[in-house]
């Protein structure tokens, strides 16, 4: 779909831009801080539908204020530190008395809010509308609004991310598991009829259930049928050696477990793995590329395996394996 596609492209790109202003503050290199400005200006315009300007547009090095929207009244803080002392200092500007009827927003470029920051009560002296928990935004709460935008905003956000971005982040490859057992299932005839499986299909819709994710039960059913096929598969890759199949799991597993940090719903980590580990796939130097659609379905399946495997979600009190 053009959508994963889209998004999977901004997240990359966005997560690399934050990875790299972190890492250059800590080094006291703020360039890539001054023009991120501008480029956040016009991603809160895509995200929020404002008319954000850069400040220093009119005025320079403006005190708690980066970002300006005159019309719709609100202004933005951008910071690559996100901390209690940080927002209270910037909403106790003594500029900010020129704009007690603005509404205030503090967007961290570079780490994530925590939860505890979100219900925070801040000294707000001029009375500011200021929300915390809906104002204070961070690059997982920018990528959430940015999965669930409607496909022609999707689309010109990406194009503009890759205008912006696009030539200037470049990653260094490297071989991946990944990338060989998704050639090795692209190259099988997945349209073959399967054989009928002894599949414990109550213990499955039981884990479905059990983890919320029902939204996602055609998804799993229509490739739980591959769940032999896949052990094959995963048979004939560890002939090369005898972790590999063991290595795409924990891989599977460990990017599961890293968005169980973060506030997602259960469909929204499942589809975070999938999306994942195709970035992942994508980016491997021994990637030999195959139609999207294919890539996409291949990746989805390894998923559904998995957590038929047990590798990702939790099981329901006296589960049993998915075989009868």
């Amino acid at each position: 779909m053009n959508r994963t596609q889209y998004y999977n492209y901004i997240e990359e790109h966005l997560i690399t831009l934050s990875t790299r202003i972190q890492t250059r503050g800590k080094l006291n290199i703020l360039d890539v801080h001054i023009h991120s400005e501008t480029f956040f200006a016009n991603l809160c315009n895509f995200v929020f539908h404002m008319n954000f300007k850069n400040m220093n547009e009119f005025k320079h090095n403006v005190e708690s204020i980066d970002l300006i929207d005159d019309e719709n009244k609100v202004i933005i803080q951008v910071s690559a530190t996100c901390t209690k002392q940080k927002i209270e200092s910037s909403l106790n500007k003594e500029i900010l008395a020129l704009y007690a009827n603005y509404k205030y927003m503090f967007i961290s470029i570079s780490k994530d809010a925590s939860p505890s920051l979100m219900n925070t009560i801040f000294n707000n002296p001029y009375t500011l509308s200021f929300i915390p928990s809906t104002d204070i935004i961070d690059k997982t709460m920018l990528l959430r609004t940015i999965l669930y935008m409607d496909i022609v905003t999707q689309k010109l956000l990406y194009e503009f991310v890759k205008a912006e971005l696009g030539g200037l982040i470049d990653v260094v490859k490297v071989d991946s598991n990944l990338a060989t057992i998704i050639k090795i299932l692209a190259d099988e005839n997945l349209s073959a009829p399967v054989e009928s499986l002894d599949l414990n299909e109550f213990e499955i819709l039981k884990k479905i259930e059990f983890n919320d994710l029902l939204q996602l039960k055609s998804t799993i059913d229509d490739y739980k049928i591959y769940y032999h096929k896949i052990n094959e598969k995963y048979s004939e890759f560890d002939k090369g050696g005898s972790n590999k199949s063991m290595s795409v799991l924990q891989m599977i597993k460990k990017e599961y477990s890293n968005l169980l940090n973060k506030d997602l719903t259960s469909k929204e980590v499942f589809i975070g793995v999938s999306n994942n580990i195709l970035n992942l796939i994508i980016s491997s130097k021994n990637y030999k590329e195959i139609p999207y659609e294919e890539l996409v379905m291949c990746v989805d399946i390894l998923i559904v395996d998995a957590f038929m495997k047990c590798k990702i979600f939790k099981n329901p009190r006296g589960y049993q394996h998915v075989i009868t």
